[in-house]
């Protein structure tokens, strides 16, 4: 009969911590891991004794990281080659340990370990002291989000466990990670070979009175259950179902229940909960919570889109175009400054561009630069992201979900990374401003979802945008008339009416004040299901300006920028169509029509009654 280790005898575990280790090859980090697991009875009946033959029959000296390196290849290198998961059962919590490797041509890997660990151990040599290494392995777990971390001085037996060679170490690294704002929780010295401060205090260091390793991984605190947290449920579709549309999704984090009032972001879009809808569950729950997928249903039928993220009002995630964030690249071709790629946050998609390139680190050497204009493969660089429209996001260090995002570069993944700060743009007083209107906003009995279906296609604005005599107020005038010949319901609301009456107060350089009024202005015009094609001719060259603030008010109604110009030019951000001096004006009003409909605005033929879905 087979006796049953320690670990397999506990009580099941309450809870599961994920722990990265990080260190030089040569630091001890597969002799800790070895000890730390024989000494509390987690390792399978003979596994000790197996790993003792196979170094009786090789010739070697017994080493407890042999326990860990149980490939051939490995033992022979000397070096952990793959990032090894491992768990062991301790005081009724379940510890995953990520052996991340330290050397150099496996960075990359401690790089994907540390992404997903709640707490690190780095280890140190305390023959060697801080060198250039642990200073680096340091600064990639603060570029990560790993905020809990213990030092573990390894080796002290090699420095007879001075007292005074433990101190110098520990000040030294501890001024270092402060740079980072990382606050080691301990500092522990150790003899991993002999087992000193691993499991038992050492009785050879009786100067040190804090706790052993596996104290210190007791004293890790747990990340809030999801279910505690703000509520995020990110949409990843919605559905027509008889008479009733669902928003369906998994909810990521916190709860919702019957009643709850939703606001949904970047849109602003706010309604209660009238039903949850749970697959093969009766009757309807009413309450889901994190780690559910569940469908709603709401007490109004407003327009909502995949990607949004639902939460309460009390407790929103973050919107803006611009946000700070680590990022590792494993893309063939570099990451380059200004050049277009897609961004993926949960279930949002967007198109975006690095603006900056504040950092980079080369994880083959883990040298690091100031600044440049491209990432290479394997690199781990500071940037910021600015996407082609709002998007809704947390910090990492709030939320795993809705604070970690991959890049698409053409259409494979060519890198991922966490969101550490949001940068505040130049939209950010206008979407405050039009989140306090819309929250406000008194509503009549026929909702834009409702107009939607009678006209058969959903409000947008297309915005020619342009110099003077480019054609621009012609082009408009054509597309209006090509639509409404199609049965669309299209208005021309040229610029120049505007501020001939609202804006007949205003001076002729106020280019920031023109374009919010003429934002809601059309925003009411949207609320009324229409298409609205307008020029940009009251902002005069500042229209650069002013499509961003016109974007920002009339969200999450897309606005299809079309730039007119005599020749070709530097066109601006986030345009959709170009037309350099068009000859052929039907044939251009033709091809907006088509992006209209590729943006999910109108219906491929008209009298088609579709659930609409925009496109991003």
């Amino acid at each position: 009969m087979t006796t049953k280790t320690q670990a397999e005898t506990v009580t099941k575990p309450s809870e599961t911590m994920q722990i990265v280790i990080v260190g030089h090859v040569d630091h001890g980090k597969s002799t800790l891991l070895g000890r730390l697991y024989a000494d509390t009875g987690s390792l399978p009946e003979g596994k000790i004794e197996k790993v003792q033959a196979i170094c009786r029959q090789q010739g070697k000296e017994f080493e407890y990281a042999f326990l860990f390196d149980a490939f051939l290849e490995e033992q022979e290198q000397g070096i952990t080659i793959d990032t090894a998961r491992t768990f062991f059962i301790w005081n009724s919590r379940q510890y995953i340990i990520i052996d991340a490797p330290g050397h150099k041509e496996f960075l990359k890997n401690m790089v994907s370990g540390a992404a997903r660990a709640e707490a690190a151990l780095l280890l140190i040599d305390a023959l060697e002291g801080v060198k250039e290494q642990s200073r680096k392995h340091g600064y990639l777990l603060s570029m990560l989000g790993v905020k809990q971390v213990t030092v573990v001085v390894n080796k002290m037996d090699l420095v007879s466990y001075r007292q005074d060679v433990f101190a110098g170490i520990e000040k030294e690294y501890r001024e270092f990670l402060s740079q980072f704002k990382v606050v080691p929780a301990q500092v522990i010295p150790v003899s991993a070979k002999f087992g000193e401060n691993i499991a038992t205090r050492s009785t050879r260091m009786p100067w040190y009175k804090g706790p052993t390793v596996l104290d210190a991984l007791g004293l890790f605190k747990k990340e809030t259950a999801s279910t505690e947290q703000a509520l995020r449920f990110p949409v990843q579709d919605v559905y027509k179902f008889d008479a009733r549309r669902i928003i369906a999704g998994r909810i990521t984090a916190g709860h919702v229940k019957v009643g709850d009032r939703l606001v949904f972001s970047p849109s602003n879009k706010t309604a209660v909960v009238q039903t949850i809808e749970a697959f093969n569950i009766e009757p309807s729950p009413t309450e889901a919570r994190a780690g559910q997928s569940v469908g709603v249903t709401l007490d109004e039928q407003i327009f909502i889109e995949r990607g949004e993220i639902a939460s309460r009002r009390d407790d929103i995630p973050l919107v803006s175009s611009t946000l700070r964030a680590n990022l590792f690249w494993l893309g063939q071709t570099p990451l380059a400054r200004g050049r277009k790629y897609l961004l993926r946050l949960a279930t949002q998609e967007v198109d975006c561009e690095v603006a900056a390139i504040h950092r980079i680190v080369d994880t083959a050497d883990l040298g690091h630069q100031e600044g440049g204009q491209t990432v290479g493969k394997n690199q781990v660089a500071e940037v910021t992201f600015r996407t082609k429209a709002p998007i809704a996001f947390d910090l990492s260090s709030i939320s795993e979900i809705t604070g970690r995002f991959v890049v698409v570069d053409e259409y494979d993944i060519a890198g991922g990374g966490i969101i550490t700060e949001l940068v505040r743009d130049e939209q950010e007083f206008l979407r405050d401003e039009a989140r306090k209107r819309d929250f406000a906003w008194i509503k009549g009995e026929v909702g834009i979802e409702a107009r939607a279906q009678h006209y058969g296609h959903r409000a947008a604005i297309v915005l020619l945008t342009g110099g003077e005599h480019t054609g621009k107020s012609f082009l408009a005038r054509k597309l209006e008339s090509l639509l409404v010949a199609e049965g669309r319901h299209a208005y021309l609301l040229d610029g120049e009416n505007l501020r001939r009456g609202l804006d007949a107060d205003m001076g002729e350089t106020d280019a920031t004040e023109t374009a919010r009024r003429y934002g809601e202005v059309a925003r009411l015009l949207i609320d009324t299901g229409l298409i609205v094609i307008s020029t940009t001719n009251p902002f005069g060259q500042a229209y650069r300006q002013a499509l961003p603030s016109i974007r920002t008010l009339v969200n999450p109604a897309p606005v299809i920028a079309v730039h007119m110009s005599k020749a070709d030019e530097e066109l601006p951000p986030n345009t959709d169509l170009h037309f350099a001096g068009p000859k052929n004006f039907d044939e251009a009003a033709k091809q907006i029509i088509e992006e209209l409909k590729r943006k999910g605005v109108l219906a491929q033929a008209v009298g088609v009654r579709p659930t609409f879905q925009y496109s991003i």
